[in-house]
């Protein structure tokens, strides 16, 4: 077969939360947005409901429709979108809780669905999604007594543990909650990895569980091999690629691989990025194109059927680097076409 073998390990997902969980002081959920950041909702929601989570966390409504059919009833589902219109039916039918963001989706939610579950979101600093300060006072009072199953915000530095902003926003927030009987959640990955002033009633980690930065000690979570399609013997002074921008300063062997960036793999990585042959690394030469990618395999005694881009030798982040960008784009740009495998418990 011609496509490409995307590998997600579920127990390594799994077990990514339980060592965020363990460095959490309180309960620790999920964020599972953007089809598990490209990995696949539905089975990555079973094996992290089978290793303990029950809060999740989706960007939209209908994401939410899939993590529930997938889940059944039982596990709370938080959208952060929160009540958006036409929505109602979906909230109510599903059992989604809305992440409200601003007064006009409290008044919507409450003249729609008046004893359904709700969150608050409130805007610390990012100036992203939220009710700022003044907006917050003016409907708390409606609010709290109908009992917000949690109210949260987002850290926009967590990344950088030194950041003045993360002491700011934390200080703010408290601010903004005192007196609240509701659950609180401050922390993504990087505010878990802040420690216990941050860590509030409920963690929701994302990109920490899928194997990426800033949790240094997450456990490798995907492998996405490219198969060989044609190989080739270059002589010295020949072009590859679209624009001729890699020229041949000897005679050597290119290698075609069946991915670019209509999959995900950017074409900022042209004459930047590395796959692998096993232990031994072979350069991209070349443009990225939409459907294909040149490697020198000069190197090799054998041309494999298949060379890997991620793996135990390249992470999602050291992708990003070569590309220009962070893990989190390059695993929710991790293109359909590739045949996804899943292995541990309940793959």
């Amino acid at each position: 077969m011609t496509a490409a073998r995307l590998s997600i390990d579920l127990d390594a997902i799994a077990a990514n939360w339980q060592r965020l969980a363990r460095l959490n002081r309180a309960e620790t959920g999920a964020t599972i947005k953007a089809d598990a950041y490209g990995l696949g909702a539905g089975p990555v929601a079973r094996r992290l409901a089978a290793a303990g989570v029950r809060s999740f966390f989706v960007a939209l409504a209908e994401e939410g429709a899939a993590i529930r059919q997938a889940l059944g009833a039982g596990p709370r589902i938080f959208v952060f979108s929160g009540h958006m219109a036409g929505d109602a039916q979906t909230l109510r039918n599903l059992d989604l809780i809305p992440v409200l963001n601003s007064a006009e989706q409290m008044v919507r939610h409450f003249e729609s669905l008046p004893d359904h579950a709700f969150a608050v979101q409130l805007d610390t600093g990012m100036n992203r999604l939220g009710m700022e300060p003044a907006e917050w006072s003016a409907v708390r009072a409606l609010a709290l007594p109908k009992g917000p199953k949690l109210i949260l915000s987002h850290l926009a530095c967590a990344d950088e543990p030194q950041h003045v902003m993360n002491a700011e926003q934390r200080e703010a927030f408290v601010e903004m909650t005192d007196g609240c009987d509701a659950p609180r959640s401050l922390a993504a990955t990087g505010g878990v990895l802040l420690g216990p002033g941050y860590h509030f009633d409920l963690a929701r980690p994302g990109i920490g569980l899928y194997g990426g930065a800033p949790f240094d000690e997450a456990l490798p979570v995907v492998t996405l091999s490219l198969p060989v399609i044609q190989t080739r013997e270059v002589a010295t002074g020949e072009p590859v690629g679209y624009n001729g921008t890699w020229v041949a300063d000897k005679p050597s062997s290119i290698a075609t691989v069946a991915s670019g960036y209509a999959d995900g793999l950017l074409r900022s990585l042209s004459g930047k990025a590395t796959l692998w042959a096993g232990d031994t690394a072979c350069p991209v030469v070349g443009r990225v194109s939409m459907d294909l990618i040149t490697v020198d395999v000069s190197t090799l005694e054998t041309v494999p059927d298949a060379l890997d881009i991620l793996g135990p030798h390249q992470g999602v982040d050291d992708l990003a680097a070569q590309a220009g960008t962070i893990g989190y784009e390059i695993l929710t740009s991790l293109g359909a076409r590739y045949r996804r495998r899943y292995t541990g418990q309940t793959a």
